[in-house]
């Protein structure tokens, strides 16, 4: 099966991309402010892994709230960083570019913590999957490590630390701010593996 994966850069799309070796790998410039952080990321680990890259660019900032436009965040957002409707608007970006390159599966790095966002449960991934299936090319959404922690699924990979070492985790910036809830997650993922992030 062709499958493609939405490549964030983030440490588990990074460490997807390692273990599953997709085809394809896609990210989204959607005016989020790291964007030139994950951009950057998610080429050099594509590049690592002889995987395809490609990058779209569709300016939403107007449309975003929360630490990932480095605004305030909407009345209603769970967390800080809740960006309406974004994996919504991500995959199916990521789909309208590959539906006719034959790709029949599109990945999603979505692990066990992202489920405090509606966005990132498995009812979720079932629904989004469903719409894209019901459309041509049948494209079907598939989320390989929903039931894992980042660090579960980073040791499942096998990701060298150096390779694991060019994702970029940041909510609010290119460079890392080490205060975000992204950054948070990151070192504390480090430390749950035994690294020293510091």
């Amino acid at each position: 099966m062709k499958a493609a994966l939405l490549l964030s850069g983030g440490m588990d799309s990074v460490a997807l991309a390692y273990w599953l070796r997709p085809a394809a790998a896609v990210t989204v410039d959607y005016g989020q402010a790291p964007a030139a952080g994950e951009i950057r990321a998610a080429a050099a680990v594509a590049e690592a892994l002889d995987i395809r890259h490609e990058v779209i660019t569709v300016d939403c900032g107007s449309l975003g709230s929360g630490d990932l436009i480095n605004r305030p965040s909407a009345a209603l957002a769970p967390m800080p960083e809740w960006w309406p409707y974004r994996n919504q608007l991500l995959l199916t970006l990521v789909a309208m570019k590959l539906v006719g390159e034959g790709v029949e599966q599109l990945w999603i790095g979505t692990v066990k913590s992202d489920s405090a966002h509606a966005d990132g449960t498995p009812a979720f991934v079932e629904a989004v999957s469903g719409l894209l299936a019901l459309q041509e090319g049948g494209m079907q959404v598939c989320a390989p490590a929903i039931g894992m922690s980042s660090a579960e699924l980073i040791q499942r990979s096998g990701i060298p630390r150096e390779l694991l070492a060019y994702a970029h985790s940041c909510h609010t910036s290119p460079l890392a701010c080490g205060r975000c809830r992204g950054c948070c997650k990151h070192y504390e993922t480090l430390e749950a593996l035994g690294f020293d992030p510091y």
